[in-house]
């Protein structure tokens, strides 16, 4: 798994994750969406050695991005916007990622969470808990979007584990899947402090 963080730099094998830091400020969905669609088809371009035009992103009924030229490449995207910092996930296997922004200012919505994530941020001191709840969301959102479900599957109805470090841990017993992720901490073009998470399902 390779962190990456400028449009401008290939990986060197997949899966591999762009965090791309930007001065923009896009004031709703559809700025944020083309955001993240253009800065993907050029980085696409980049990895493939093609012309940017020769990219085309679409995505299924439910949201999930498709690469849908160039044909046949067999891989798959996972595309995320918040606060002007662009994550862009790509691998051979179904691939979500996120990224959320550290809220200092307010205390997290844990009737959101399952009771396990509930009782671990309850348990931590007031000044840790907004960069908890951060990476414990970033990884739930990235899990939901390599689902290809969004949050039709219930944000409570499965539990993550964060391990401390940059690891976390997927217990989904409705679905009867467990995955494995990682989270990294790191900041947007105007030196906010976001959270990062990228999960791929077997």
């Amino acid at each position: 798994m390779f962190w990456l963080s400028s449009i401008d730099q290939t990986a060197p094998a997949l899966p591999a994750a762009w965090l791309i830091a930007t001065q923009a400020q896009p004031a709703n969905l559809p700025e944020r969406s083309e955001l993240r669609r253009s800065l993907a088809r050029k980085l696409l371009a980049r990895q493939f050695d093609l012309a940017e035009a020769a990219v085309e992103i679409g995505h299924e009924p439910a949201g999930r991005p498709l690469i849908l030229r160039p044909r046949g490449s067999g891989l798959h995207l996972s595309l995320a916007t918040r606060a002007g910092l662009v994550a862009i996930a790509l691998a051979h296997r179904p691939v979500g990622i996120d990224v959320e922004q550290v809220a200092l200012v307010s205390e997290p919505p844990l009737a959101m969470l399952h009771p396990d994530e509930q009782r671990w941020l309850e348990s931590l001191s007031s000044p840790a808990r907004p960069e908890a709840f951060a990476q414990l969301w970033s990884a739930k959102e990235a899990y939901v979007k390599a689902l290809g479900t969004g949050f039709a599957c219930a944000p409570e109805s499965f539990s993550v584990q964060l391990d401390g470090a940059d690891r976390f841990a997927v217990s989904d017993e409705r679905n009867s899947r467990r995955a494995n992720g990682v989270i990294r901490l790191t900041k947007n073009g105007g030196h906010e402090a976001m959270a990062a998470a990228f999960v791929t399902l077997d």
